[in-house]
């Protein structure tokens, strides 16, 4: 059983339930994550614009069920279908920092 008595902030909590960063737990974890924050601005945006995940998927020519997968946190994202789904189908610009 984990003790959290001795936890202080975020960063020792995920250590505690994800291990330190590098690690194949951590890793999967910050990917899940960041996914999920993907996933959340593209539903937003969408929503904003008023578009169906339908509507969406034909102007930025990809099909419903990925838009839906993408919505939902599931499979794999390229960084271009990404891209031109912000640009074409929603006319945002999106930018990326690397840490």
């Amino acid at each position: 059983m984990k003790s959290y008595d001795q936890v202080k902030n975020f960063e020792e909590l995920l250590e505690l339930e994800h291990g330190k960063v590098g690690t194949t737990s951590r890793n999967e974890y910050e990917e899940n994550a960041q996914m999920f924050i993907i996933s959340e601005m593209l539903k937003e945006a969408r929503r904003e614009a008023n578009l169906t995940q339908e509507q969406l998927a034909e102007l930025s020519g990809t099909k419903k069920s990925y838009i839906s997968k993408l919505e939902n946190a599931k499979g794999n994202i390229q960084l271009s279908t990404l891209i031109r789904i912000f640009e074409k189908g929603l006319n945002k610009k999106i930018g990326f920092t690397f840490l």
